[in-house]
């Protein structure tokens, strides 16, 4: 009865984590602690928190599964929602690994790319306007 009583126990101290992206989805049992941050700063979830939402900034986050070391989830910002003891994170992308330094790295390489597709994004856009421009005034010359 004892064994049975502290199994439950330490299932009750930890919850599911549901991490989406865009092409993908990962399910983590067993987390006993999430911490990360939104505008006003950093907080903590452990299991049985009340229902929670919030947005992540941009960053790292973290989390422990049952007594390893911590894990961290880097991601470009999210929608979390914590609710019957399961946090769901969606995001556009996300990166887990227990390496913080490596993390950085991927983290650092992940932002270098998306702000060159956003240049690229608006020369391009840039581009079409200019070309939109010159149509408009040879429409207008023509009449």
């Amino acid at each position: 009865m004892l064994y049975a009583w502290k199994h439950a126990e330490v299932v009750m101290n930890q919850f599911v984590l549901n991490l989406f992206d865009a092409t993908r989805e990962q399910r983590i049992s067993d987390v006993t602690s999430f911490v990360g941050e939104d505008a006003s700063g950093s907080f903590g979830i452990q299991s049985n928190h009340a229902r929670f939402m919030t947005t992540l900034v941009f960053g790292l986050a973290r989390f422990r599964v049952k007594s390893e070391n911590w894990q961290y989830l880097a991601l470009p910002g999210g929608v979390v929602y914590f609710n019957n003891n399961e946090l769901t994170i969606s995001t556009r992308h996300f990166l887990v690994d227990t390496d913080l330094e490596r993390i950085i790295a991927l983290l650092e390489q992940q932002l270098i790319t998306e702000e060159e597709n956003v240049r690229t994004t608006r020369e391009s856009l840039h581009k079409m306007e200019q070309a939109m421009l010159k149509r408009m005034l040879a429409l207008t010359c023509k009449t």
